[in-house]
């Protein structure tokens, strides 16, 4: 991959979103003192240089918010202490380092894109119009993200609180203008579909989602990593899968387990070459038929649901699986016999969740894998059955991709240099306290929790996340169709 060094030195220096952004938009501050902002501004190419920037900031924001949003989740249970020590019983600590780096991420992509679109873009002879609408992409993304994962955040330096839904809206109109700038890229018309259907608007989110899926109905777009560029470029970031690191290169200290549910899915990420990591597909086609299949099912109109689950199972046929030697994975490592690690375990009354990894390299997949079967879809029903059916896949076909812990209503808070520096929030403010499900918070210390009988082979999950949603899908918080 391409290493985009020299541009980034300048424009990702950013340090956290209260920051005046002075080193991203003046060029007043940065490390090579014979880069200045002429050096770059006006320059041929420049608007395509940038882009390519913005597209490696993308590392950056999943490199901190992966990490919080799937141990916030009932996806992972981490081990050890490598990686976020809070969000496994979802103890948001105001002070937590990563939920400062998360929020400065996000503030870094909004402002690159802003700065491409007001400044780079029109000095450059050669913009385009699809660097524009990628321009705009970006800064929907930023705004989609800060809506996901945030109650609350600022849309400026210092600026006022915006409460997320109206993140959502916004980002819906940076993706229409994307759209009508270039109306042939997935990706736009996917986040358009992702920004309604958290929001509820399900005719909005199947046109969208049916828009995507008429220019193509496998795609698949990814945020790609650098494995060989340098970290700290700039301060503070890593320029490789830090989620990879959790599930693969660290080994023996198996940081992060998966739900005994979720075995035969981990790792997601492992070793692709010494210059490039494996990458994380963020919009893919199988969001768009699993919302097609949700707006169906709340439609009551299972045969059209059914169509829809039977096309994702022929998609995830054809996504790529990689033969993975994980025998290093012990499961066991700090208390033997504690986790599932054969192939013979029965899962919540399931078999074939398990891998064996001591005999032989498994086969896991790196897009999407499901345990959904075709015996399940012809049983589909339009209640709740049906429902938890469909919440499942969605948790197997989205994990590590950080959409688990938005399904669950969950939503990280700001961190206090925001509450600190910035005037127009005060503590207590919308996302300056945790908001969490109630129904989520009476079993927060058992999400992950699980037992297990060696001798018998036999695994329980303490509690089943996708029954407990169904049964609340009532609630503002979850189940945005119902």
């Amino acid at each position: 991959m391409k290493k985009i060094v020299l541009i980034t030195v300048a424009a990702l220096s950013l340090l956290n979103c209260t920051d005046d952004l002075s080193s991203v938009v003046d060029f007043t501050d940065v490390e090579n003192p014979t880069l200045s902002e002429q050096s770059v501004v006006g320059q041929p190419n420049s608007s395509a240089i940038w882009l390519s920037g913005i597209e490696r900031n993308m590392g950056f924001v999943y490199n901190e918010m992966l990490v919080l949003a799937e141990l916030g989740s009932d996806n992972y249970v981490n081990t050890e202490t490598f990686f976020n020590q809070f969000l496994d019983n979802l103890e948001f600590q105001p002070a937590d380092p990563d939920l400062r780096d998360a929020t400065r991420e996000v503030a870094r992509l909004r402002e690159m894109a802003i700065f491409g679109l007001e400044t780079v873009g029109p000095a450059d002879t050669e913009y385009t119009t699809a660097i524009e609408a990628d321009y705009n992409f970006y800064l929907g993304m930023a705004y989609l993200y800060s809506a996901m994962y945030f109650p609350a955040l600022p849309q400026e330096p210092l600026g006022p609180m915006v409460a997320s839904a109206q993140h959502y809206q916004d980002a819906i109109a940076q993706f229409d203008v994307a759209i009508g700038l270039n109306g042939s890229e997935t990706k736009y018309h996917l986040a358009k579909a992702r920004a309604n259907y958290y929001l509820g608007n399900k005719a909005a989110a199947v046109a969208a989602a049916n828009d995507a899926l008429a220019i193509s109905r496998t795609f698949d777009n990814t945020v790609r990593y650098d494995a060989a560029a340098p970290d700290l470029v700039p301060n503070g970031t890593q320029s490789d899968n830090r989620f990879e690191d959790a599930l693969y290169q660290r080994g023996t200290f198996d940081d992060l387990q998966p739900l005994p549910t979720l075995d035969f899915l981990d790792p997601k990420y492992s070793y692709l070459s010494d210059e490039e990591d494996a990458p994380i597909h963020y919009l893919k086609a199988e969001e768009a038929l699993l919302i097609l299949a949700e707006a169906n099912l709340a439609d009551s109109n299972v045969p059209a649901a059914q169509a829809n689950l039977t096309e994702l199972l022929e998609l995830i046929a054809t996504r790529e699986v990689r033969s993975v030697d994980d025998a290093i994975e012990g499961r066991t490592e700090d208390d033997p016999g504690s986790r599932p690690d054969n192939a013979t375990v029965v899962v919540n009354g399931r078999a074939g969740l398990v891998l064996d990894r001591q005999s032989g390299d498994v086969d896991v997949p790196s897009v999407s894998g499901t345990s959904l079967t075709a015996g399940e879809i012809a049983g589909l029903t339009a209640d709740d059955a049906g429902l938890e059916l469909l919440y499942r896949t969605r948790q197997e076909v989205f994990i590590a991709e950080g959409l688990r812990f938005v399904d669950m209503g969950l939503k990280l808070i700001v961190d206090e240099n925001e509450v600190l520096q910035n005037e127009n929030i005060s503590a207590g403010d919308l996302g300056t306290v945790a908001l969490i499900p109630p129904f989520i918070d009476a079993i927060k210390t058992q999400l992950d929790a699980i037992t297990y009988d060696a001798g018998t082979g036999v695994a329980t999950t303490a509690v089943n996340v996708n029954e407990i949603l169904v049964a609340n899908k009532s609630s503002e918080f979850v189940l945005p169709f119902h």
